[in-house]
């Protein structure tokens, strides 16, 4: 058995992928050992300690760590846990515990969502897969598509953009789902000027390029990136963060001390520059 992992857009959180159905449909969000408690394969992760939440889909085992652990100690634990798991034969779920549906556009399955997901599922997944990333659907609001973009596929945002909007006319914008989680920092004055200037200067820059920078989060005087697309493993990724991303971060936010880029690098599957 074959466990691949992927790095999110949280450096606290990693993707496991086993190759092998993980739930029928749906997702299961657990945040504690007692919400797992009929959850076998995820009540022997959270036994395994260090970990604060487990998500469950189809495909896929996403793993937030707790702030203290560290993934290099974690990781081989967490793939061993998995792979005891699907070789005892025991159930993922016990029948008591019951996925829902990703979203309320899930269960209804009509409407402008539900385009859209086919057009994910259908067309976009594969091609972004083709390229080493991976984009699913989240969900469909204030016509607003929000996507999880993994990996290569953020060098795809803009023409996803575009096919999304001339397939589904409700489509006014796409963004990263990691929009609609909860990060603190992005809600200070320090995150707004930081994200303002990204979408408005740096990416357009970076995108010529296939890139794409994230801010993660910030905290106290530290800036959280995430470089992806082309500039995942790119040889000139290191000189790019410090003599540019960082340079203007700091240069309108003073009182940023450090630009901390969470990256995996060597995960990058198609660089700009190898």
């Amino acid at each position: 058995m074959f466990i691949q992992t992927e790095d999110t857009l949280s450096a606290e959180t990693v993707r496991f992928l086993p190759g092998r159905e993980v739930l029928a449909s749906g997702s299961l969000d657990l945040a504690s050992p007692a919400e797992a408690a009929r959850v076998p394969l995820a009540k022997r992760l959270f036994e395994l300690g260090s970990i604060s939440r487990i998500a469950l889909g189809t495909d896929e085992i996403r793993v937030t760590r707790t702030p203290d652990a560290e993934w290099h100690e974690l990781r081989p634990r967490i793939l061993a846990a998995i792979m005891d798991h699907f070789m005892s034969g025991m159930p993922v779920i016990e029948e008591q515990a019951t996925a829902q549906p990703d979203t309320e556009e899930d269960r209804e399955l009509t409407g402008p969502a539900a385009e859209i997901k086919e057009i994910v599922e259908t067309r976009i997944r594969p091609a972004a897969r083709d390229g080493g990333g991976d984009v699913s659907f989240v969900d469909f609001r204030d016509n607003v598509a929000y996507l999880r973009f993994d990996g290569a596929a953020y060098g795809l945002m803009q023409p996803i953009r575009n096919m999304l909007g001339h397939y589904v006319p409700e489509v006014e914008d796409v963004r990263d789902a990691i929009e609609l989680e909860d990060r603190p920092g992005l809600q200070t004055e320090e995150g707004k000027a930081i994200l303002e200037l990204l979408d408005a200067h740096i990416n357009p820059q970076v995108a010529a390029h296939g890139g794409h920078i994230s801010l993660i989060d910030v905290k106290e005087n530290t800036a959280f990136v995430r470089l992806e697309g082309g500039c995942q493993g790119c040889s000139a990724s290191s000189a790019t963060l410090r003599q540019g991303v960082e340079v203007e971060i700091k240069r309108l936010v003073p009182s940023i001390a450090h630009v901390v880029d969470v990256t995996d690098h060597a995960a990058g599957a198609n660089p700009y520059y190898t």
